[in-house]
């Protein structure tokens, strides 16, 4: 069984040679604007990265994913909203493997049973057509050494209930997650920054209350991944942030993006 994918040819390009030209586009920005920093040597243990399609978010994307590859995990679990399908709960990707336009990623059944003996995580299969989570996967695929695979995808559900599912996967040394969210949505440009410096400002001091005015379509993730970092002492980078504005020109109704690396302390 194979969990296909949705979005390709709309949210990023359907062929390999497409995706990595535009991987290799983004490379070659990320290496002149941070010839001097040493944030591409950092090594997540989770990122946030946006899910907009790659022309308006990959950018902000890629450098978490680039930086996450650092970490050279066993076990890649990416967790993201439900835009189409109501959930109550978390759906799990019960597929073998999981396509991308470069080749097929594996998904660690074994591991996603365990997740739902101990978490009761259904499998529910009209939530997998869901683009929050499968536009992460061809940067997995292209940044990382073919690392197993796990999809979540929320709906209605506590983010303390999601918290403790994310601390469980952070325990195990070898796991690296991937929460997906935007920012606000359809503000002018000065509106969006605005409202977005509350989410930057939260997520970067790990300040739940915070949160809690931060307009995000995947607040409850981002939530859950800030209450699981505080408890487990973990800091937090904010690696990009921008709209779809500085793709489009557009700055009358944006859309935010921003990218977060959560890390051991020393691992600055």
């Amino acid at each position: 069984m194979k969990r296909e994918a949705s979005v390709k040819g709309a949210f990023y390009p359907e062929s390999c040679v497409d995706v990595e030209y535009l991987m290799e586009q983004f490379d070659d920005i990320l290496n002149k604007a941070l010839a001097n920093s040493d944030v591409l040597a950092i090594k997540p243990r989770a990122i946030i990265s946006p899910h907009a399609g790659y022309v308006y978010s990959g950018l902000t994307a890629s450098i978490a994913h680039r930086v996450l590859a650092n970490s050279n995990p066993k076990r890649v679990i990416v967790i993201g909203p439900s835009h189409r399908v109501y959930l109550n709960g978390i759906s799990g990707s019960f597929y073998d493997r999981y396509e991308t336009p470069c080749g097929d990623l594996e998904i660690d059944r074994e591991y996603l049973e365990v997740l739902k003996e101990k978490f009761d995580i259904e499998f529910i299969p009209e939530a997998h057509h869901e683009h929050s989570t499968e536009v992460q996967m061809p940067f997995i695929k292209h940044y990382m050494k073919d690392p197993k695979v796990v999809e979540l995808v929320y709906g209605d559900i506590n983010p303390i209930n999601l918290s403790k599912i994310c601390e469980y996967i952070l325990n195990d040394k070898q796991n690296v997650i991937v929460i997906s969210t935007d920012l606000s949505h359809y503000h002018s440009q000065k509106e969006a920054n605005q409202l977005d410096s509350i989410c930057l400002k939260g997520v970067e001091d790990l300040d739940i209350a915070l949160l809690k005015s931060c307009e995000a379509c995947g607040i409850i993730g981002v939530e859950a991944i800030v209450m699981a970092a505080k408890k487990m002492g973990l800091v937090s980078r904010i690696l990009d942030y921008r709209t779809s504005a500085d793709a489009s020109g557009d700055e009358s109704s944006v859309v935010g993006y921003m990218s977060a690396a959560f890390l051991t302390k020393g691992h600055l």
